[in-house]
């Protein structure tokens, strides 16, 4: 079973517990309202059904690997450990760039055996760590590869430890590289050096993250140290984390820089499918449930609609603005998150949850919502089934940032059969 076909399964039974409360004499005669309202009965019944949903990912089900030949999780423990990739060897060195004229005073560095070692990242930890919840998600793939609980050190406080003075404009940083054929460092990234030193106003910090879910990093999720950056897509959080270079140069050194990607655009908001029927019955209503990503827009609504295929939708609206768009329901907060942690009780995290574990605001930015509706079927005939989002500032997708070098976002189109009553 693929992770997809893990959280599908995950996804399918939580949602169903929600179709089964109303009940099919309602689901036949209920459609949404242009409003999108099932009414308060039915909210709260929603709110029962969704109570034990998992939104985090357990590490057995988190989608994506790793880059090297092999990737370091395929090395075994003894060679990581000869290369400083457990927890009792690695280091991590903070550098300036040998071209460019920036000036640090206390370099950590393997060479002058200042490099910052594990201990003294948990001496760290003990007077700044920070947790978030986090979704991971790739520019270039419209699926989400899981959402997790991430707990580590701001990288500015590790950066401030070598007391830079002049000349600083962006960082770049480097994870292990385990590919002989390719000489030189592995998977890289930047960031500006105000995005790492500040934080913009409701967004979480770029940390050196050792614990997902509770657990110390395993080495397939990029320990026993990697970088997490709240709201960028994954390959700006580096798995396998050893050097960080300051430099003068404000180019990306980004490994997906060369591509025709924005390397600097954070995540967008978007909404995709992860239950919807290929065919059903005029006069019945279709139960579509599915999955939002919520990026740096954040997220006010979800919607879904049908297309006719006949006649064919008119190319001059390729972004659906007119179509017949209906509210689906967005699914409250869980209080069983999953992934793991004990009772599926989150531990503090203050900077997204009140002290009495709800959360600040929901749907949270930078992480996953879930969402149902109920579509009325119209006459028979072929159809596209559609869904997308509307960000916070009223935004519907694909905008505000259609084209894909910086992530895609596209509304997603499936098939759907209505096939008319016999008799």
């Amino acid at each position: 079973m693929t992770n997809r076909d893990r959280f599908l399964e995950e996804h399918r039974d939580l949602t169903r517990r929600y179709f089964l409360h109303i009940g099919a004499a309602a689901m036949a005669g209920l459609t949404l309202s242009p409003e999108g309202a099932l009414g308060a009965e039915h909210d709260r019944f929603l709110a029962e059904a969704m109570a034990k949903l998992e939104y985090l990912t357990p590490e057995s089900r988190f989608a994506g690997g790793g880059r090297g030949k092999p990737p370091p999780y395929e090395m075994t423990a003894d060679q990581r450990r000869a290369v400083g990739l457990e927890r009792e060897t690695w280091q991590l060195e903070v550098i300036t760039d040998p071209a460019s004229n920036v000036r640090i005073e206390r370099p950590l560095s393997k060479e002058l055996g200042t490099a910052l070692d594990w201990e003294a990242l948990m001496d760290l930890a003990k007077r700044c760590a920070v947790r978030y919840l986090k979704v991971a998600t790739c520019l270039n793939v419209s699926h989400i590869n899981g959402m997790g609980l991430w707990e580590g050190v701001p990288l500015r406080d590790v950066i401030w430890m070598t007391r830079p003075t002049a000349n600083l404009r962006r960082v770049w940083y480097h994870g292990y590289n385990s590919d002989a054929s390719k000489p030189g460092p592995g998977f890289q990234s930047s960031l500006s050096v105000n995005r790492v030193l500040e934080d913009p106003p409701g967004e979480q910090p770029v940390i050196l993250a050792y614990k997902m879910n509770g657990d110390w990093l395993t080495s397939k999720r990029g320990g026993p140290v990697r970088l997490v950056v709240p709201d960028g897509y994954g390959f700006k959080s580096i798995k396998w984390l050893q050097r960080v270079v300051l430099t003068n140069d404000p180019n990306p050194n980004d490994t997906y820089a060369g591509q025709n990607n924005d390397v600097d655009s954070p995540m967008k908001t978007l909404a995709r499918f992860l239950q919807a029927p290929q065919t059903i019955l005029a006069g019945q209503a279709a139960a579509v449930t599915g999955v939002a990503q919520v990026g740096a827009s954040g997220l006010s609504k979800v919607q879904v609609c049908l297309l006719p295929k006949n006649p064919p939708w008119p190319s001059d609206d390729p972004d659906l603005i007119a179509a017949d768009w209906k509210d689906a329901q967005i699914l409250p907060p869980p209080e069983h998150w999953g992934g793991g942690l004990p009772d599926g009780r989150l531990p503090p995290v203050p900077a997204q949850f009140h002290a009495d574990g709800r959360p600040l605001t929901w749907p949270l930015r930078n992480a996953i919502a879930h969402w149902a509706a109920l579509l009325g079927a119209p006459a028979a005939g072929r159809y596209e089934l559609c869904c997308r989002t509307i960000d916070a500032n009223g935004v519907a997708q694909p905008l505000p940032r259609r084209l894909p070098q910086s992530g895609r976002n596209e509304i997603q189109r499936l098939p759907l059969s209505v096939e008319a009553v016999a008799g």
